[in-house]
């Protein structure tokens, strides 16, 4: 089955933008009637028109808000309007008018026992999400009687469309998109999007052209810094609601198992300002900085010096730049580094633990390198060694105990910003860690359970896709992992942006998963390096935070399809 991109095979359309209705709190479920656009606002109970070309917004109930307030998921089906309000689903039967909404008469058609999140209407069927079910429930259209129900695909609140013999979904928590059978409820594929908090989704077919394109209605937050000029503090950091309406471009590669979606062109900056902190003098100084690697969500399109040239090598085939100074004088002071400009797309592998209950066995090679304490994990001490045992249980399942020591992980330890990294047993005790310390005790209780894995890295552009054109600093660096599926390949797994709430459940957006943001750079070897004459200089005489500041920069230059 081809399942590329439904929009022009591989291409992004053109002309296709993001919509940002005006005077709109928080978009949920979006439906289109031929190539008109129509939304929910929960918040303030709007049943909208929006126009995709102008954002220009018309109420469609002025006096009927009332009914609709808290409304999360909304379908047209022929005649008819269907939205879902706490724990019932109404319609509003007629209501449709030559290809416009007339008349607005809701009446109730069915109850859940739980709040609904979205609905979907596909011939004589009705399909109601529920997040406190955990379920995708199928109705009768005629008799409103329960026909069947599926399992929910993430934990988040869901909402719904169907599109032929697919269900399609969307996770607010999870990020994700799902793509599901809609005889069975399966999945197929999924992919992250590019923002935060999707709260709606539709297909929307242009009537001229056959083009068709998914949209997706996003709902959350956004800090700004607001100016109070009557405050003691004028400038203070609050929250405001955002909402907007964007296409999500998608490309499934069934063969190999992934799924991408939007993507992005980005200039990235890596620079170091040399800037000793001690009075230090090294002959023939080479200064090694690992560059952007190619992978199946990067791809380097170009890379140029700043401040000063420099020769590259391959390691362990990853490119290298490498800065040579015939002597490193005291009191020096450079600026050089690299440019990067980078394709980035979001990236969703497609394994299921059923697809990896029969791998080969992991190579002597694979085993000598990536099972081994080669990184201060600890890894030979009591308190991690029962925490290896006691994370996966009996499992023997190599996705599941990934899993399980994920979770075991998150429910161990709390986020917070550490100046140093220190080893795992001493992070277990603490229960407070980095996303660096994330990484070494889930690096450690994995090759103890003999999962190779490594450290992957090294920044995040700041989450903003939005803004183009514009400069984006990182706070931190930051750090992720890798674990390898024998017969299959390396895979991704976050750190720690997904622990998010005390005991979970935890969602799976970023486990086997990496968002557009991530840049990887020199994957599977150090970033950074210093030698001297050839030789590895001692951490303890110098390093490159004894010598340098690093400054780290983004700017994201337009919208790229799917591949």
């Amino acid at each position: 089955m081809n399942l590329d991109s439904p929009v022009l095979s591989d291409k992004q359309p053109s002309g296709l933008r993001m919509v940002r209705p005006i005077g709109v709190l928080a978009l949920h479920g979006i439906a289109f009637l031929g190539n008109r656009l129509f939304a929910v606002d929960r918040a303030e109970g709007l049943l909208l028109e929006i126009d995709l070309e102008t954002d220009n917004t018309t109420v469609l109930n002025p006096y009927q808000t009332a009914k609709f307030a808290g409304a999360t998921g909304l379908a047209i089906s022929e005649d008819t309007l269907w939205f879902a309000r706490d724990e019932d689903i109404c319609c509003c039967r007629g209501a449709i008018r030559d290809g416009a909404i007339a008349e607005l008469k809701p009446e109730h058609f069915v109850s859940l026992p739980y709040p609904a999140d979205g609905i979907a209407v596909w011939k004589s069927t009705l399909y109601v999400t529920c997040q406190r079910l955990g379920s995708i429930l199928v109705f009768d259209l005629q008799t409103g009687r329960e026909i069947t129900r599926f399992y929910a695909p993430g934990i988040g609140g869901e909402n719904i469309t169907v599109r032929d013999e697919e269900i399609w979904v969307c996770d607010k928590i999870e990020q994700t998109v799902y793509c599901l059978e809609r005889g069975t409820g399966e999945i197929k594929f999924s992919v992250l999007t590019p923002f935060e908090s999707p709260s709606g989704l539709a297909f929307h077919k242009d009537s001229e052209t056959g083009e068709e394109v998914l949209y997706v209605a996003y709902a959350g937050e956004e800090l700004y810094i607001r100016d109070d000029p009557n405050s003691e503090d004028p400038f203070q950091v609050t929250k405001r609601d955002r909402t907007f309406i964007q296409p999500l471009y998608f490309h499934y590669n069934e063969a190999e198992r992934y799924a991408l979606s939007n993507g992005f062109l980005m200039e990235m900056s890596y620079v170091e300002e040399l800037s000793p902190l001690d009075e230090v003098e090294i002959e023939n100084l080479e200064w090694r900085i690992a560059l952007p690697s190619e992978t199946h969500r990067q791809k380097v399109r170009s890379v140029t010096p700043i401040g000063m040239p420099f020769t590259e090598e391959i390691l362990e085939g990853e490119r290298v730049a490498v800065f040579k100074f015939d002597r490193l004088h005291p009191g020096e002071r450079r600026i050089f580094g690299w440019k990067a400009l980078l394709e980035v797309r979001s990236i969703k592998y497609q394994v299921s633990p059923r697809d990896v209950e029969k791998i080969p066995k992991l190579s002597p090679e694979f085993a000598a390198k990536y099972l081994v304490d080669n990184d201060n994990l600890a890894m030979d001490t009591e308190i991690v060694r029962s925490a290896a045992v006691a994370a996966i249980g009996s499992e023997t399942n190599i996705l599941r105990q990934l899993l399980s020591i994920r979770n075991f992980v998150y429910d161990q330890l709390s986020y917070g910003i550490r100046p140093h990294i220190d080893t795992p047993d001493i992070v277990l005790r603490r229960g407070i860690g980095s996303c660096g310390e994330y990484v070494g005790l889930l690096l450690a209780l994995a090759r103890l359970n003999r999962i190779a894995c490594r450290t992957v890295g090294r920044y995040k552009c700041p989450a903003f896709a939005d803004r183009k054109g514009v400069s984006l600093e990182p706070d931190f660096n930051h750090v992720w992992l890798e674990f390898y599926i024998p017969g299959f390949g390396w895979v991704p797994m976050e750190s720690n942006p997904d622990d998010i709430q005390d005991r979970g459940p935890y969602p799976l957006r970023f486990f086997m998963g990496l968002a557009w943001y991530h840049v990887e750079i020199g994957k599977g070897i150090r970033f950074q390096s210093l030698t001297s004459g050839g030789l590895p200089l001692n951490k303890e005489d110098v390093s490159v935070g004894t010598l340098a500041i690093n400054h780290v920069r983004f700017t994201i230059l337009e919208d790229l399809p799917a591949v």
